[in-house]
């Protein structure tokens, strides 16, 4: 099979749930699809043909959350990245972990930097952020201003001296203080 045949094969199984295909290169490829299409888009290319699932990434775009699964077939030489698009502000999409429990922990980090709501994830608790971050603020969204400092107790502090009482300079060239 090479990458055109990948691309041939999704073309077959997955029909209308392709809104298009982009293929800017040989060894690449973008699968568009509605957000309720998602679970059988990644059952077929994880199941049936045996895709690898990387990662997936969130992003901002402004209107909407833009998420994006990555699976590299290895021997074919090509990587099928899935996208779709949640709606703001309250962005929801049905989880993959199913179907890929790997997929667990970027799903809660994608949930804690952009809010994106993973319906029928088993564990949702926060891995990023700090138990006291603030509900409702996510750091990768374009509204969250990062010239401001982290909101919350939690936040770390810069810190220029040690317990031990050396500064960072001292540290650094092996001094130590005796007092």
């Amino acid at each position: 099979m090479t990458e055109s045949s990948v691309i041939d094969e999704i073309k077959e199984r997955l029909g209308p749930k392709v809104i298009r295909i982009d293929q800017p290169l040989p060894d690449r490829a973008f699968i568009y699809v509605e957000p309720e299409d998602v679970l059988e888009v990644v059952r077929v290319l994880f199941e049936d043909m045996k895709g690898r699932f990387a990662t997936a990434t969130g992003l901002d775009s402004r209107d909407y959350i833009e998420v994006l699964y990555h699976f590299p077939f290895d021997k074919q030489d090509i990587v099928v990245t899935v996208k779709t698009r949640a709606a703001k502000p309250f962005p929801e999409i049905d989880s993959i972990s199913l179907i890929i429990p790997a997929a667990q922990w970027i799903e809660r980090e994608m949930h804690d930097l952009l809010g994106i709501e993973f319906r029928g994830h088993p564990d949702m608790r926060r891995l990023i952020l700090a138990d006291d971050w603030p509900e409702g603020v996510y750091p990768l969204r374009r509204d969250y201003s990062q010239r401001r400092e982290p909101p919350g107790p939690g936040r770390v502090k810069p810190v220029s001296e040690s317990d031990s009482g050396e500064s960072a300079e001292e540290k650094e060239k092996g001094e130590v203080s005796e007092s």
